[in-house]
């Protein structure tokens, strides 16, 4: 069984010492302060995201962009010179339109390698369940799968990672257009957190809203109680990912233990410089194996 290096980008919102362990290659993403690049590290450095939301405190917006056709060219070409074959997971189409990058890329390269495979996936997710896809079919090579059966698997349980996630900074909602300037300026006065999922394509959809923290996380856990496989005898893993708000991160995690008996780990990762950019602090999401997400 000939064997596959994993392949995935920055926005998975694993920490890079998860990934370097498990020997899963990355892409990085850059974010942009007054037009100069930052890397998207992954905690690397252990200091980048204090410097990112240093920024933010600062008043200045960050802005990202997308991983263009020749930088995925060089990062592919590095991976098959080196002898992999690769399968490359990559950031959800309904965040980003990279992965058709990556799809020309790939066409190219392969006609310098054309006894290597390079596989490309579209995740269709985000954030750490973006991550949890990824480390999905990590488990699966562990396993011993062949690459046909893994990428049958992903293909048929990526729409099936749920994203449950709210947040308390509206002002960067506003900027991404998913809330009126009025309604940020008035939820931000009462504190409303609106209540969002990704879709079946992996985007962003705002359902509800309640006030405060504490009421956010339990609509979240509601929502994991109704859509996971088995509801409240779910099994599987839980990942939860936070744009500094650690507190809010663990108070979920506690509610997700004290509801769900069988779950016996929930793993918590920080959002992203690239993430964080569109979300701003204050989101926490909330990621497990359940039903089809909603068209």
């Amino acid at each position: 069984m000939e064997k596959y290096l994993l392949s995935c980008e920055s926005p998975v919102d694993l920490s890079y010492s998860y990934v370097n362990e498990r020997g899963i290659s990355v892409i990085n993403y850059y974010y942009l302060i007054d037009g100069e690049p930052h890397i998207d590290d992954m905690g690397k450095d252990p200091n980048s995201l204090n410097k990112f939301y240093q920024f933010l405190k600062e008043g200045k917006l960050p802005s990202t962009s997308q991983v263009n056709e020749f930088q995925y060219e060089e990062y592919f070409r590095n991976l098959l010179k080196q002898g992999h074959n690769v399968l490359h997971i990559a950031f959800g189409s309904g965040m980003t339109q990279s992965v058709n990058q990556a799809y020309l890329a790939a066409e190219t390269v392969r006609k310098e390698f054309p006894n290597q495979d390079l596989i490309i996936i579209d995740s269709v997710c985000s954030s750490s369940g973006y991550g949890m896809l990824v480390d999905d079919a990590y488990d699966l090579m562990q396993e011993g799968k062949d690459i046909k059966e893994i990428v049958s698997w992903i293909e048929e349980n990526k729409t099936k990672i749920q994203h449950q996630f709210y947040s308390t900074d509206l002002k960067y909602l506003k900027r991404g257009g998913r809330v009126s300037g009025p309604a940020a300026t008035v939820g931000s006065i009462l504190h409303v957190c609106p209540l969002m999922r990704l879709n079946y394509a992996g985007r962003i959809i705002a359902y509800s809203k309640v006030i405060g923290k504490k009421k956010a996380i339990k609509s979240i856990v509601d929502e994991m109680e109704a859509h996971a496989e088995n509801g409240l005898n779910y099994a599987g893993k839980v990942f939860i990912s936070n744009s500094n708000c650690l507190a809010d991160a663990e108070m979920c995690k506690q509610e997700i233990l004290k509801r769900f008996p069988n779950v016996k780990d929930v793993k918590i990762f920080d959002i992203g410089t690239v993430i964080a950019s569109h979300t701003g602090p204050g989101t926490v999401a909330l990621f497990f194996h359940g039903d089809e997400r909603i068209k």
